[in-house]
């Protein structure tokens, strides 16, 4: 008897709506968690690469992988903090805000697409209760 899986449901949905978003994005250069990244950055201005996996619910050391390319591409810079050598502030570069801004016509007609087949009222409850997930102080990381 097959018994219902919370990860495989929410890993398939991610997965589907991941490529698409992906795909929208492939013209600019970006893939959807870069995407959030840039957004992220461009809301809070400079942060801390830990302060930032959590507005994204992403471990560390992921976020810092994720880091690397826009990085190299000189889409957000990495350095050092000055009070603390250990912390690394990522700040988002006029590049990335340019990058960000050619991104979001793409990324609003992939939301555009997704409701239009799914629902305004329902992608709005969908959001709102993956939201609330991250409020169940369930903690993947062990925390």
């Amino acid at each position: 008897m097959a018994y219902p899986c919370n990860n495989l449901a929410l890993h398939k949905a991610a997965r589907y709506i991941g490529a698409t978003y992906d795909k929208a994005l492939a013209p600019v250069g970006l893939r959807g968690t870069q995407l959030s990244i840039l957004q992220k950055l461009s809301e809070h201005g400079e942060t801390t690469i830990s302060a930032l996996a959590d507005m994204i619910a992403m471990d560390r050391t992921t976020m810092a992988s994720n880091l690397r390319p826009l990085a190299r591409e000189g889409l957000v810079t990495v350095e050092q903090s000055a009070r603390d050598r250990r912390v690394r502030i990522v700040t988002i570069t006029s590049d990335g805000r340019s990058r960000l801004k050619a991104a979001l016509p793409h990324r609003q007609s992939v939301q555009y697409r997704f409701e239009a087949g799914f629902g305004a009222e329902e992608a709005a409850r969908l959001r709102a209760s993956l939201e609330a997930v991250l409020h169940t102080g369930f903690h993947p990381w062990g925390e």
